[in-house]
C-alpha cells in the first residue's frame, strides 16, 4: 500500500468541494488565533456548522469540532506547518464527505476516499456526508434475516441477523479480527447464482482498519484477495502512522460506504477494527481542543462517539427498499476486563457480544468463544429453522460442561449423569473447533451440530471427533447428497432427512477406525 502525502489529502478535499462558489458575506471568514499539534483555534466564522470543512491558506483544510462562544476549534488535514497565527480562514459551506458506489469495491482507500492500492483514481459521481443522522424507528423493520459467518460456533449459538450490531470483544491476540475476516469471506456464497435462485441477497462488505500497522492491513487485504473476497469488499484504513483526525473519522466513512448499498435496497456488512483505537484518537483530539477530561481522561461525549456510529446500522422497512447495514465492531480489552469504560459503553449500544477468552485460545479452542458471556439479543430470529431446531440445547450443554469441568478436576466420584454431561460437552467443544479462513456452508453446520447434540457422536473418541465429522460429510456427499440439498432449499430439517442422517451415521460407524 502507498503512503498518503499531505498535499494529496488537500487534493481529495479540493475535488469534493468542486463546484462550490463562495459568497462575500462578512461572517464567512475568521482568523487563526492558535495552531499546533494538528489543532487550530479560529476567531470568527459565526455561522459555521459542526463537522463543516473550512479552508486555511496554502490549501490546508480543517474539520470543525468545537463550537465555542468566541472561537471555533478545528482539526487539520494536510501539512499543519503551513498554517500560522493570523491566517485567514474561509468557510466552504460543505460538511466532510466521501465517494461511494460500486467503484469502491475491491479497493483500499483512506477515510477521505483517496486510493492507497496504487490502482489509480476512483471514478464515481456519488458523494455522501461522513456523518449522517441515524434513521428513526418508523423507517426500520425487525431483524430476522440471517447473516451467516460460516463459523459454526457463532451461527449456532450467537446468530447474527442482517441489520444487527454484534460486538466482538476480547484481549489482543485472541482471534477477534479472524472472526470478522471469516465473516467477510463467507459472504462469497451470497454472490453465487445458486444463492440468487434460493432468494439469498448478496452482502457487500466494508473493512475499516483503525490505528493498525500498514503491514497488518496489507496481510488482511492479501488474504481477502486469496479467497476472492475483495470482489465485493472495500477496505478503509487509517493506520497508526496517520494523523488522529483520520483515525477519528475512519469508522464513519465505513458506515457511509455501507449505507450507500443499504439505501439502494441491498445488504452490507461493516467491520470496525477496532473502536478502542478510535476512542483513543478522539480522546487525543478532545484534550488538544481543551475539552474537559472525564473518566480515564476521555471526554464526556465519548459514548455519543460510538452510539451515533452504531445507530446507523439498521434493517430498513419495505417502504424504503428493505436493505440492511450490519455492524461488527471490535473492542480490545486489557486482561479480560469487560467492565472498563469503553467496553461497557459499546456493550450497552450493541445487540449482543462475542467474547473471546485468552485461556480458551491458549488451550487450542479456536474460535475461543466464551459461551457464558457471549450472547445475541436477536437470537433464533436470525437463524434458519433447521439450525434453530438442532442448536437449541447446544449453548446450555456447553455452559453446563464448563461449570462441571472445574469439579471434575478434583477427581471426586461423579454420578453417571454428570459423567454423561462431561462426555457430551468435551465432544461438542471439539466439534466446534474450526480453522481460520475455512467457512462452513450452513447445511453442513446443521448436520454437524445434529450429530453432536443428538448423541450420534457419543461413542466416538474426543480426539477423533473432527476426523469423524470430515469423513461423515465425505461419505454423505457421496451416498446421500440429498441431505444437504434438502436443508439448503427448504431451510428446514425434516423427519425423513433426520432418518437419512442417522442411517448414514450408523453405516459410517461400522467402518470408522478409532484412534488407538
Amino acid at each position: 500500500m502507498v503512503d498518503i502525502r499531505p498535499d494529496e489529502i488537500t487534493a481529495i478535499i479540493r475535488k469534493q468541494l468542486s463546484g462550490y462558489e463562495s459568497e462575500a458575506v462578512i461572517y464567512e471568514v475568521g482568523t487563526v488565533l492558535q495552531v499546533g499539534d494538528g489543532i487550530a483555534r479560529v476567531y470568527g466564522l459565526s455561522k459555521v456548522m459542526a463537522s463543516e470543512l473550512v479552508e486555511f491558506p496554502n490549501e490546508v483544510f480543517g474539520l470543525v469540532l468545537n463550537l465555542e462562544e468566541d472561537s471555533v476549534g478545528c482539526v487539520l488535514f494536510g501539512d499543519c506547518s503551513l498554517v500560522k497565527e493570523g491566517d485567514i480562514v474561509k468557510r466552504t459551506g460543505k460538511v466532510a464527505s466521501m465517494p461511494v458506489g460500486e467503484a469502491l469495491l475491491g479497493r483500499v482507500i483512506n477515510p477521505l476516499g483517496f486510493p492507497l492500492d496504487g490502482k489509480g483514481i476512483i471514478e464515481t459521481k456519488h458523494f455522501l456526508p461522513i456523518e449522517r443522522k441515524a434513521l428513526g424507528v418508523l423507517d426500520r423493520s425487525p431483524v430476522k434475516e440471517p447473516l451467516q459467518t460460516g463459523i459454526t460456533a457463532v451461527d449456532a449459538m450467537i446468530p447474527i441477523g442482517r441489520g444487527q450490531r454484534e460486538l466482538i470483544i476480547g484481549d489482543r491476540q485472541t482471534g477477534k479480527t479472524a472472526v470478522a475476516i471469516d465473516a467477510i469471506i463467507n459472504q462469497k456464497s451470497t454472490h453465487t447464482e445458486e444463492s440468487k435462485k434460493l432468494g439469498i441477497n448478496p452482502v457487500y462488505c466494508v473493512y475499516v482498519a483503525v490505528g493498525q500497522k500498514s503491514s497488518t492491513v496489507a496481510q488482511v487485504v492479501a488474504k481477502l484477495h486469496e479467497h476472492g473476497a475483495m470482489d465485493y469488499t472495500t477496505v478503509i484504513t487509517a493506520s497508526a502512522s496517520d494523523p488522529a483526525p483520520l483515525q477519528f473519522i475512519a469508522p464513519y466513512s465505513g458506515a457511509t460506504v455501507g449505507e450507500y448499498f443499504r439505501d439502494s435496497g441491498r445488504h452490507s456488512l461493516v467491520i470496525y477494527d477496532d473502536l478502542t483505537k478510535q476512542a483513543a484518537a478522539y480522546r487525543e483530539l478532545s484534550l488538544l481542543l481543551r475539552r474537559p477530561p472525564g473518566r480515564e481522561a476521555y471526554p464526556g461525549d465519548v459514548f455519543y462517539l460510538h452510539s451515533r456510529l452504531l445507530e446507523r446500522s439498521s434493517k430498513l422497512s419495505d417502504r424504503l427498499g428493505g436493505g440492511s447495514l450490519t455492524a461488527l465492531p471490535i473492542i480490545e480489552t486489557q486482561q479480560g476486563d469487560v467492565s472498563a469504560y469503553i467496553p461497557t459503553n459499546v456493550i450497552s449500544i450493541t445487540d449482543g457480544q462475542i467474547y473471546l477468552e485468552p485461556n480458551l485460545f491458549n488451550a487450542g479452542v479456536r474460535p475461543a468463544i466464551n459461551v457464558g458471556i457471549s450472547v445475541s439479543r436477536v437470537g433464533g430470529s436470525a437463524q434458519i429453522k433447521a439450525l434453530r431446531k438442532v442448536a437449541g440445547s447446544l449453548k446450555l450443554d456447553l455452559a453446563q460442561y464448563r461449570e462441571l469441568e472445574a469439579f471434575a478436576k478434583f477427581g471426586s466420584d461423579l454420578d453417571s449423569s454428570t459423567l454423561n454431561t462431561l462426555s457430551r460437552g468435551a465432544r461438542l467443544v471439539e466439534l466446534l473447533k474450526q480453522n481460520q479462513y475455512v467457512p462452513i456452508p450452513i447445511e453442513k453446520q446443521v448436520v454437524s451440530v445434529f450429530l453432536g447434540t443428538s448423541g450420534l457422536m457419543d461413542q466416538v473418541p474426543v480426539v477423533d471427533i473432527k476426523r469423524y465429522e470430515k469423513e461423515f460429510h465425505e461419505y454423505a456427499e457421496m451416498r446421500y447428497k440429498d441431505i444437504y440439498s434438502a436443508i439448503r432449499e427448504s431451510k428446514e430439517l425434516k423427519d425423513d432427512t433426520i432418518n437419512t442422517i442417522k442411517k448414514a451415521a450408523a453405516e459410517l460407524s461400522s467402518t470408522f477406525k478409532k484412534s488407538e
